[in-house]
């Protein structure tokens, strides 16, 4: 891959290592009483700083023991409100993508798991076989954020006849609203298990993954769509030995039909970036957004896309971005500074996803994707600049390791 001078954010041991030197280098400066007076507001402050967290996880593990035992939906989304605020707001303190990722997929499946338990209640007979809810997507990539929508499948055992195709049926279609309830808006893609293609017991997801990897269906469009969403499937509540064949299966036969995964390959490497002229941002010229781009579909989206490809060609079970560049890196598909790149690139392009998602829960704007570059201070931008260049030398390599003429 050619050399970028690529602008990475400071890790945590390079931001401790660069404030320790600057404490170190700035006492011999002072004498005693200044020293000690220096000291002791460093530790006010983080003493401050460190309160402010321990506060903010004690709420959130109070509201989780909440979680797994309210039984009201109502109040489950006031309560799945409270989590996303909390998180706002530490995200805004300290800026982790990684810890609002980690936090976020955390207590959704806590609410999703919940909302399973209650539907089973509303249900006149208990399930004839055992199932499993799935997460795809964001959430399948455990890489929840701010604003969610519900990308899951259902699958159930055999044996189960009509009989079981009916009682999940009708669980899955009250499970949606029940999800919807509670803050898990509905997916406008359809990607949930009240439609007929996001359910079925494991012989009938079996037929249907081959009829996907085959390509034996007319819309080719839809197949290939349905590809890259099961590529990140993940078990979220019940049955985790059921969901493990279905995933695993998923895996394999990704694998084995080679033309699946080019067709996938095919569309990361043609996914447009935001660049024009001489590497400079491209941006919508007129209109609403004039001046903007969309951060989410010409800059995140082709990063998680092409990383995705690689992760599933070199058979990494891995479906989060940052954890599959980082065994890309062990298998030598990537070196250290490109791994590293791309982690960063990964971490500035989510960051300010989130940060235009923050913008639309307060009230700021409408829109959680559409970015102004030229609104943010030049280092950010570049920062930004180099992510999406790095982007493209990775979409040049899937071409080439592909034969994508």
């Amino acid at each position: 891959m050619p050399h970028r001078v690529y602008l990475p954010e400071p890790s945590d041991a390079e931001l401790l290592e660069e404030l320790l030197g600057e404490v170190h280098a700035y006492l011999p400066l002072l004498d005693r009483e200044e020293m000690r007076r220096f000291l002791s507001g460093l530790k006010l402050e983080v003493e401050d700083e460190l309160g402010a967290l321990r506060s903010s996880s004690g709420a959130e593990d109070h509201l989780l023991e909440r979680v797994r035992e309210e039984r009201d939906y109502g109040r489950l989304f006031q309560i799945h409100e409270e989590l996303n605020r909390i998180e706002m707001e530490r995200f805004l303190s300290f800026y982790s993508v990684t810890a609002l990722h980690e936090n976020c997929t955390h207590y959704r499946d806590a609410l999703a798991g919940r909302a399973l338990q209650l539907v089973l209640e509303e249900m006149s007979s208990p399930p004839p076989v055992p199932f499993a809810l799935i997460s795809m997507g964001s959430d399948g990539r455990e890489e929840q954020t701010l604003i969610t929508d519900q990308d899951y499948l259902i699958v159930y055992g055999d044996d189960g006849g009509e009989e079981a195709d009916a009682w999940f049926r009708q669980y899955s279609e009250i499970l949606v609203e029940r999800l919807a309830e509670i803050g898990f808006k509905k997916c406008t893609g359809g990607i949930m298990p009240c439609n007929d293609n996001w359910r079925g017991s494991l012989s009938q997801w079996q037929r249907r993954l081959l009829g996907i990897v085959r390509y034996e269906t007319e819309d080719y469009g839809k197949n290939l769509m349905d590809l890259i969403v099961l590529s990140d499937a993940r078990f979220v509540a019940g049955d985790a030995e059921l969901a493990g064949v279905l995933v695993t299966r998923i895996r394999s036969l990704l694998q084995d039909y080679f033309m699946a995964l080019w067709g996938m390959a095919k569309a990361a490497t043609e996914m447009r970036l935001a660049l024009g002229f001489l590497k400079r941002f491209w941006t919508e010229g007129s209109g609403e957004h004039k001046g903007c781009f969309n951060l989410k579909l010409l800059a995140w989206a082709p990063l998680v896309m092409n990383v995705r490809i690689l992760a599933i060609n070199q058979a990494i079970p891995a479906t989060s971005t940052v954890r599959r560049i980082e065994l890309l890196e062990r298998e030598h598909s990537f070196s250290a500074e490109t791994a590293h790149g791309l982690v960063e690139a990964y971490r500035i392009l989510t960051k300010h996803r989130i940060l235009l998602q923050v913008k639309v829960i307060k009230g700021i704007q409408d829109d959680a994707y559409y970015l102004n570059p030229y609104s943010l201070p030049a280092d950010e931008r570049e920062r930004i600049r180099q992510a999406l260049l790095l982007i493209e030398d990775l979409q040049k390599i899937i071409h080439t390791n592909f034969s994508i003429v």
